[in-house]
């Protein structure tokens, strides 16, 4: 059973599970706690699971005006400030990755470590590998019946709201995130960059995003798209544990972390 907390004016809904280090899983655009359901029982055997559902998400009301990664990412920092009680691991997928990006570099005190699945750091024009895809994208159409099934199932604002939330996500998809790689380059968490082979977002985007993070490490799961989690869930969910519990990456022939030359 889930509850809700006020964050910043909104009454927002979040569920519970597990005992250890805390864990926060931030879910895509769209999506729900729901759709953590192949990852929040492994990783609630070794952490406290928090599952969050954003303003406009699930059980979460959506407020007046646009929705913006900025104000999903200060809800965030409150919800880890007011429910959580302190830093935790932040494990997102899709616009959970990028809320989570952005918590990681306005509150690295919050930030113990960072799983990006599927996630981007410029708007969709730069970054898909078919930016024309969100102009055939729907309230009503094929595409979205899936989440627009979630959605109805138990958003407050019923049924009739999500025509609103559609326009309101493909609008922020368009014209957000906008960071830069020196904003990246200042992420100070040890990072999972974690995508699909046949992610929506470009191979060559994700690898920019893995080198411009300086303490990162990339996967890319063959066989996976943009829905990793769901489609290779034991893999994901091995990862992940592992760079959990990871100190340090160690390799036989490190390139990119081998140590400076303090002469060179």
């Amino acid at each position: 059973m889930g509850e809700y907390a006020e964050l910043r004016g909104v009454r927002s809904w979040f569920e519970v599970e597990g005992d250890g280090e805390p864990l926060v899983l931030l879910h895509g655009g769209f999506c729900t706690a729901e759709t953590w359901g192949a990852q929040r029982g492994e990783l609630a055997g070794a952490y406290r699971v928090y599952l969050p559902e954003r303003r406009a998400h699930g059980h979460t009301p959506d407020v007046p005006g646009p929705l913006t990664y900025a104000d999903m990412a200060d809800d965030t920092v409150a919800f880890l400030e007011t429910v959580v009680g302190g830093p935790a691991h932040l494990v997102g997928w899709s616009d959970g990755g990028i809320v989570a990006m952005l918590v990681a570099l306005a509150r690295p005190d919050l930030v113990r470590k960072v799983v990006l699945m599927g996630a981007s750091f410029r708007p969709a024009g730069e970054c898909f590998v078919e930016p024309a895809m969100l102009d055939s994208m729907t309230a009503e159409g094929d595409d979205l019946a899936f989440f627009r099934g979630l959605y109805e199932a138990v958003s407050p604002d019923g049924p009739d709201h999500w025509p609103t939330v559609v326009d309101k996500v493909i609008e922020m998809w368009r014209t957000e995130p906008t960071l830069t790689e020196d904003d990246l380059g200042r992420i100070s968490a040890p990072t999972l960059v974690l995508v699909g082979d046949d992610d929506l977002m470009t191979l060559e985007h994700t690898i920019a995003l893995y080198r411009a993070v300086p303490r990162s490490r990339l996967a890319v799961v063959p066989g996976a798209s943009h829905v990793v989690p769901l489609e290779q869930a034991g893999l994901v969910n091995r990862l992940v544990l592992e760079h959990l519990a990871l100190d340090e990456v160690e390799t036989m022939l490190p390139v990119r972390r081998a140590p400076a030359n303090p002469g060179g």
